[in-house]
């Protein structure tokens, strides 16, 4: 892997660079975290700016709508936006990091033309309707049922922390269409329509006080046979594929932020007089050594997914493992920095704290990536 730049790069960031200078002191100002057809409205509008500027699934392939960028630009991108302070995905985040890079490697010709336009231009948002309350880690013991019923299958069950439910138009859905088949061999996945009829969202207030995520209860809710992505029966492997992007890639731009952050507590720490503490000084020197070192396995697997055909592979879950409990002991280290302050929820860093507990356990528990990294990698036995 070359980690250089070469000078079409080096033009790409430039121009970059300009367009974020000239276009971010237009945006209006950031809605209540609490108001989320107002936040919902806030990330389609800032989508729509990057797709009438060519910057919409920068990585995507050019057959998906993207723009077919190589890895190496993907990561300026990523870094740049983030240094700018750009909007995040936020309300976007399901359809243009996991269900439409899903959609471009496994749908059908008529699935991309239909599902993957409006993500790019701003105009539909998805949620992902995977956990379920009795399933734990072992997603694969999902119990939400699907049957054929002449074009349609018939949805009945639930789910649970589904991500912007409340304001998603269309839902990645995993349903169990073989009750007897093996446990990974009857599922399918499915593109549910969430304006259709026998769905109810209840929206579940986070230890942040936030609300993007959500129970979701199917009473028989009739699903197109269409909206299946991939055969019936074969949305396990399907999944896979949904779960390599959330793990291998969808979280890279935040070590970019959290690198930022970084910056900005050792800057606090020398102001409070903090800094003269050697014991932090080295905490955030282990710090700063993590975050370079994740970003460079960051480079690392999206090159090796460029060679690939565009999936990530098992090395995301490595990254994962590491970026969960890093992003945990930053949050810490800055709760240490600010002392009492740390208590008050209005105080930045407070809330990314109490979400960072989170981390271990979204897209994936760090106990299932241990085991995928042992099995997959290491080719240790499965355990007992």
């Amino acid at each position: 892997m070359d980690l250089t730049y070469t000078p079409e790069e080096e033009e790409f960031r430039a121009r970059l660079r300009t367009w974020l200078a000239g276009v971010l002191p237009t945006l209006p100002p950031k809605p209540s975290p609490h108001d989320w057809p107002a936040r919902r409205a806030y990330d389609l509008g800032w989508q729509r700016m990057l797709y009438d500027a060519g910057y919409a699934g920068l990585h995507w392939p050019v057959d998906a709508g993207g723009r077919g960028a190589t890895p190496t630009q993907h990561l300026i991108y990523l870094e740049e936006t983030e240094k700018a302070g750009a909007p995040y995905v936020g309300a976007n985040f399901v359809g243009l990091l996991h269900a439409g890079p899903t959609i471009a490697s496994e749908g059908s010709a008529g699935q991309r033309a239909r599902w993957l336009p409006p993500v790019l231009r701003g105009e539909e948002v998805w949620c992902q309707g995977f956990s379920e309350p009795d399933a734990g880690s072992d997603l694969a013991a999902l119990r939400t049922r699907a049957w054929r019923d002449g074009d349609d299958y018939v949805v009945s069950g639930s789910k649970i922390w589904t991500s912007h439910a409340e304001v998603a138009d269309w839902c990645e859905l995993l349903v169990r269409t073989d009750p007897g088949a093996r446990k990974h061999r009857g599922i399918t996945w499915l593109a549910m329509p969430m304006d259709a009829p026998g769905i109810t969202v209840r929206p579940l207030r986070t230890l942040a006080g936030s609300t993007e995520f959500a129970e979701v209860f199917l009473d028989e809710v009739r699903v197109p046979a269409a909206n299946r992505v991939g055969a019936e029966n074969d949305g396990w492997r399907v999944t896979m594929v949904t779960l390599s992007y959330e793990r291998g890639t969808a979280f890279v731009g935040e070590v970019v932020a959290c690198r930022r952050v970084l910056c900005e507590v050792a800057r606090e720490a020398r102001k409070n007089g903090r800094w003269d503490d050697a014991a932090l000084r080295r905490r955030l020197g282990g710090l700063n050594a993590e975050f370079r070192a994740l970003w460079r396995l960051t480079q690392w697997n999206v090159s090796e997914a460029q060679g690939t055909g565009g999936v990530p592979g098992v090395g995301g879950s490595v990254f994962k493992l590491a970026y969960s409990h890093a992003r945990q002991e930053l949050f810490d280290a800055a709760a240490e920095v600010l002392g009492p302050d740390a208590l008050d929820l209005g105080r930045e860093w407070t809330l990314d704290r109490l979400s960072s507990l989170s981390y271990t356990i979204a897209a994936g528990t760090s106990q299932i990536q241990r085991n995928i990294v042992a099995e997959r990698i290491l080719g240790l036995p499965r355990g007992r």
